[in-house]
């Protein structure tokens, strides 16, 4: 990476930074965001997702705009929303709440929408929605519940890591996979690069 640029994550997702990585990109701070992700009174799931990815860019631009050596720094965040129809599946803690979702997934359709947004050092905001349709193959019982036993649903939107056992359970997807997994590498390095980030500057060379 560039000397003169700096990125902070403002995000606590092992697989945002894991997808940057992958990409030849290191965040210089990562810098989760604690605010009230409850959906709003009909929200829809893509204005959600647009919302509470300015909603996190927003509180860490505010956390860092006072302090200089941080104060020019581009800034990324995202949140993934998982819909059946309107329908937000939240993210899930309890085994009631997975097996619910899980149900409610298998053999049929579901929209995944990931919001980013980016803010450059000249302090612009810049955001994106991006949209993947996934399709559940009919799960079985016995299938939901050893799910359930691995524990791989734990904490994700709509009860599933695609990255997990549960990319067995993809039959049909249209749109990025990256974005499923939670951060779509295309759409993000594009609003990088478009505001003046080296997203090559850190790539080995042979």
């Amino acid at each position: 990476m560039a000397s003169d640029q700096k990125l902070i994550l403002a995000s606590g997702s092992p697989r945002r930074l894991d997808l940057l990585n992958q990409a030849g990109i290191e965040p210089n701070r990562l810098m989760p965001m604690d605010i009230d992700e409850t959906p709003k009174k009909s929200e829809h799931p893509r204005s959600l997702a647009r919302r509470l990815s300015s909603e996190k860019a927003e509180a860490a631009y505010a956390a860092t705009n006072g302090d200089l050596a941080w104060r020019h720094s581009y800034i990324l965040s995202a949140d993934t929303v998982v819909a059946v129809g309107r329908r937000i599946l939240e993210k899930t803690e309890f085994t009631e709440e997975a097996a619910s979702a899980l149900h409610l997934l298998s053999g049929r359709g579901h929209w995944v929408y990931t919001g980013i947004c980016l803010v450059t050092p000249g302090g612009q905001f810049r955001q994106k929605v991006v949209q993947t349709k996934v399709r559940f193959k009919r799960l079985s019982a016995r299938e939901i519940d050893n799910y359930i036993a691995c524990g791989q649903w734990r904490g994700k939107a709509g009860a599933y890591a695609i990255q997990g056992i549960a990319g067995s359970f993809v039959q049909k997807m249209v749109g990025s996979y990256t974005n499923v997994v939670g951060l779509p590498l295309y759409e993000t390095l594009s609003l990088l690069s478009g505001e003046g980030f080296d997203v090559q500057a850190a790539w080995p060379e042979s």
